[in-house]
């Protein structure tokens, strides 16, 4: 009977609701791909956050905004919370989330930017 401490990496057990749905390979090691339900929670708490520093600096919740920058790092192998976010943004693209509409360009819109920066 093998314990946990002496199984190799490929016989990891990724319990559900960790955040990590599959393993994908890259130069034959395995590597976790997060889960796009987590991502996407993680992108609005990430976005609220930070418009709720930008309207009034509190401690609380720069700590809190602190805390969500490093897991969306850590979740997205990264070390610039802007690389972060385009990560994420294109992980929920390629997992299908829904294109939103491009507004037109006379409606006075702004073009191309992420909610979440």
């Amino acid at each position: 009977m093998s314990s946990i401490a002496s199984r190799s990496t490929r016989d990891v057990i990724v319990p559900v609701g960790c955040g990590h749905t599959q393993r994908k390979s890259r130069e034959g090691r395995f590597v976790l791909e997060p889960d796009p339900k987590v991502v996407r929670e993680l992108l609005t708490r990430y976005a609220t956050l930070r418009i709720a520093q930008a309207e009034r600096e509190n401690p609380a919740t720069a700590r809190d905004l602190a805390d969500v920058s490093y897991t969306l790092c850590v979740m997205m192998a990264t070390t610039s919370v802007h690389d972060a976010v385009a990560k994420a943004d294109l992980l929920l693209l390629a997992k299908g989330r829904p294109v939103p509409e491009v507004p037109s360009a006379d409606s006075g819109e702004e073009r191309g930017l992420s909610l979440a920066v």
